[in-house]
């Protein structure tokens, strides 16, 4: 990459980083504000929700500057700002789930239409709808699957980082180049927001940003080449976004067990203390540690995408082994935090 390149990805940090002094004043001025729940959240002060107007933002003037192939992501571009812009109105007056979830599919739907869409199934009318399908949960899940992990600060934007960061790398070591730098340029986005994610005047993402987030990587997965010739491969995009994408599962499995949601509806509007970052905590590790644990394993995964991009198939199959056991502790430790969570509230009942 040129020198031009690199300034263009220390901008976007720029940008982001300073522009998010600019949007909290906004966000106080039209009360685009978290306000404190004990029930479901941690914080304890009103907090400024418009980190992910102060990523958009970077990641724009970037893109439209210094992109050489801006018409490629055109139509990811759009469907990013349709859903920052409607999970702002969410933020600001809430929308109903309904709504909020039809959105979702449409988008995805048109980002399919664009030519975005998985292709690994025999070709023939079942091997695309089956394509088509995989695509959408994929898009409108992951979407969704990110929003959750946003629960605590740092957690979503810093995990942001690690998973665009080994996009970035798999996506320049195969000659990708144009699509990691536009890895590089969010990444480099989302960095300059953390700052004002741990500072003591704090700002969030939002909805409008973590779904943004969620989005683009989700699309950022799909445009990407990673399973040409061998199919192991497809799991690099799976690897990388592996934890919001376990949490999510899992999460979803013992809550329609435990009887907590019946269908769609109550899946997006279901919020409560019992994901992967919660579980955390209730076994014992502070906030701050809890999210640089979910670093590490987020770190860990993506080593495994690049080793499975680089690998044989056979040792292709020997790492996603290796993943698996790392998954496996993930619901070990969200099972274990979840009993202790119920030990805890008949203590307090008693």
């Amino acid at each position: 990459m040129t020198a031009v390149f690199y300034f263009t990805i220390i901008l976007a940090f720029i940008i982001s980083f300073f522009s998010g002094f600019f949007y909290k004043q906004i966000a106080f001025k039209l009360g685009i504000i978290d306000e404190p729940d004990n029930k479901r959240k941690i914080h304890t002060r009103p907090t400024p929700l418009l980190g992910g107007i102060s990523i958009y933002t970077a990641l724009i003037v970037c893109v439209v500057i210094n992109y050489p192939r801006f018409t490629e992501l055109m139509p990811i571009i759009l469907g990013a700002t349709v859903m920052l812009f409607v999970n702002l109105l969410d933020d600001m007056r809430g929308l109903s789930a309904r709504l909020r979830f039809a959105i979702e599919v449409i988008v995805a739907i048109l980002m399919i239409n664009s030519g975005l869409k998985v292709s690994f199934l025999p070709h023939g009318f079942w091997g695309n709808l089956g394509e088509i399908i995989i695509t959408l949960i994929w898009i409108v899940g992951l979407t969704n699957a990110f929003n959750y992990l946003d629960g605590m600060d740092g957690l979503a934007a810093g995990s942001a980082v690690i998973n665009l960061a080994f996009f970035a790398g798999i996506l320049l070591m195969t000659n990708q180049v144009s699509l990691g730098f536009f890895a590089l340029i969010l990444g480099a986005a989302c960095l300059g927001f953390l700052p004002h994610n741990f500072s003591k005047e704090k700002m969030f993402l939002g909805d409008s940003g973590s779904t943004l987030l969620g989005f683009i990587m989700a699309c950022l997965s799909l445009i990407g080449t990673w399973a040409e010739h061998n199919l192991v491969r497809i799991s690099i995009p799976i690897l990388i976004m592996g934890v919001p994408i376990f949490d999510m599962i899992f999460t979803t499995f013992i809550r329609i067990k435990d009887k907590k949601i019946k269908n769609v509806m109550e899946w997006l509007k279901y919020a409560g203390k019992d994901h992967f970052h919660h579980a955390l905590v209730y076994v014992g590790l502070i906030p701050r540690h809890a999210v640089i644990f979910i670093w590490a394993i987020t770190f860990a995964l993506g080593l495994s995408a690049i080793m499975v991009s680089n690998d044989a198939d056979w040792e292709g199959v020997v790492t996603l082994l290796q993943a698996s056991i790392i998954f496996l502790t993930i619901g070990v430790l969200i099972v274990v935090g979840r009993h202790r969570k119920t030990g805890w509230e008949k203590q307090e009942k008693e």
